[in-house]
């Protein structure tokens, strides 16, 4: 498998899902502003999206890839197929009773996440009207989970990484759609969730039928595939609790500090996972398979060169996009979603959000490259215990900085983990020897921070010239924007070309490789 390329796969069409879910949150912004309203929203989006992540995704995909793509090397494409029709069986019955018993008791469990939201007339009951529409999509996004395994081990990434993109065009629809008043406008949001998750089951089902995979529902029986899947999850699973949890006391937490507080954090969170998605995400996909067939032939060299290319590509990528959003965090949120309803203050507000938010970014992404190689080696414990000492830790931060700084608590603890998370795993893969940075990595890691500095000192420059623009027309937004990321990406890919922070090797390759024959 080529790294490049199948990040450059990945990355690239999760960048149009990620495009899509701005232009839907522009729109949304500039319809509904920073109102109780969106906040319920909101709300009703992130819970289902954290029960996905909990049960699906992260956990499950750490599992399932291995297990796979193992049946698919030793007993071919029967075994591959009988054990993801085994897994399918156990899965589906299992996502429906969770929904249903989610359905049943909403309104107590939203009085617990968001118990000020009482305080405000309507706002919970729309809240709970709202998360019920959207609750079911977790049933088919897991399924679209596992799925997406099932590419991603023949290596196919395309469909799976384009599929979130349904999710954005049908909520676009349902904002052009929706009457002119905000609590019709959630409405049609939640209700085209809902019909977002259909459309990407239905696209990954077909993907998957195309591969020669025929899937089936039958009868749950728990068989040793079965058990060696749950076995190998569970911990997972406890990982990507303890994050999540720390999600539901965000909005906890949120739901105390005023009208509008979980949009904005909402919206700063968007432009934080944007390089986290098209970098971290993909990269912690396209390795997983590599390091999980390169420790099945106990071939420990290969599996830490894929690590260290990895570690090297998403450095190159994120160094920049980290000191480009701390730079310019209030024009690029001021371009993208003041405006309408959505005033100046609101967008200010969300700017210092982001720019603590991504002060993490490195962290968070190298936390996703480094996590595929305890899964490969099936050591799924220890990501665990990290992560719920790291939760542990959090929640008391917040409550003690709450009170001194607000809103920009959960942003500045957030971040703090993020490089916790990442020096703890990084030790740990140092010290049992799976995992060091050579020479050249070191290297050519110094010289990206170098390059990375440059362009921050032009964006300044950028953004003294054009601060107006930034909150103009939309003609001078666009032109400030275009600006911002064009001449940045220039300053930076270049000084990085010139001083050595870029594999010239790999570009000759590729650029060999697209050449005509």
């Amino acid at each position: 498998m080529n790294l490049l390329k199948a990040t450059g796969t990945i990355g690239g069409l999760t960048m149009v899902s990620r495009v899509l879910g701005f232009a839907r949150d522009m729109i949304a912004a500039r319809i509904l502003g920073a109102s109780h309203a969106n906040d319920a929203f909101n709300l009703a989006f992130l819970l289902p999206n954290i029960f996905r992540r909990l049960f699906a995704e992260g956990a499950f995909s750490s599992g399932f890839v291995p297990l796979f793509s193992r049946r698919l090397a030793a007993g071919g494409h029967d075994d591959a197929v009988k054990f993801s029709n085994e897994i399918l069986a156990v899965f589906m019955p299992a996502l429906l009773a969770v929904t249903v018993l989610f359905e049943i008791f909403m309104p107590a469990l939203l009085l617990l996440i968001v118990p000020d939201y009482a305080e405000v007339p309507g706002k919970l009951p729309l809240a709970v009207e709202l998360t019920r529409w959207t609750f079911p999509y977790l049933l088919f996004i897991s399924l679209v989970a596992l799925l997406s395994g099932v590419l991603n081990s023949l290596t196919r990434f395309a469909v799976a990484a384009f599929a979130p993109a349904l999710l954005n065009v049908a909520l676009i629809i349902g904002l052009l759609l929706a009457p002119p008043d905000d609590v019709e406008t959630v409405r049609f949001m939640a209700y085209a969730v809902l019909l977002g998750g259909l459309a990407q089951f239905a696209l990954c089902w077909a993907a998957v039928r195309r591969a020669g995979v025929h899937l089936r529902f039958g009868r749950p029986r728990m068989t040793p595939a079965v058990r060696e899947l749950v076995i190998l999850i569970l911990p997972a699973t406890v990982a990507a609790g303890a994050y999540q949890i720390s999600q539901l006391f965000y909005a906890y937490f949120s739901s105390g500090l005023g009208e509008g507080a979980l949009t904005m954090l909402s919206y700063a969170d968007r432009l934080n996972q944007l390089p986290l998605s098209i970098i971290g995400t993909a990269l912690g996909v396209a390795i997983l398979p590599s390091i999980s067939q390169a420790i099945a032939r106990n071939d420990e060299a290969a599996a830490a060169d894929v690590q260290a290319r990895a570690f090297d590509l998403s450095m190159l990528l994120t160094l920049p996009a980290t000191l480009a959003l701390v730079v310019a965090a209030g024009p690029i949120i001021g371009a993208l979603y003041q405006g309408g309803e959505y005033s100046r203050e609101d967008a200010a507000t969300t700017a210092n959000i982001l720019a603590i938010l991504v002060t993490g970014l490195p962290a968070y992404v190298l936390v996703k490259v480094l996590t595929p190689a305890f899964y490969a080696r099936k050591d799924v414990k220890t990501p665990v215990y990290i992560a719920m000492s790291i939760l542990a830790l959090s929640i008391p931060a917040n409550f003690l900085l709450i009170p001194r700084i607000g809103i920009y608590s959960l942003a500045t603890v957030t971040s703090t983990g993020a490089w916790i998370n990442f020096l703890l795993l990084f030790g740990i893969l140092y010290a049992r020897g799976h995992f060091r940075m050579p020479t050249w990595l070191v290297s050519r890691v110094a010289r990206q921070i170098v390059a990375a500095l440059a362009m921050a000192a032009a964006l300044w420059g950028i953004r003294l010239a054009l601060a107006d623009w930034f909150f103009g027309n939309v003609l001078e937004r666009a032109i400030g924007l275009g600006l911002l990321v064009g001449l940045g990406a220039a300053v930076y890919f270049g000084v990085a070309f010139l001083i050595g922070g870029v594999d010239r090797e790999a570009l000759a390759t590729l650029r060999r490789k697209k050449a005509p024959a």
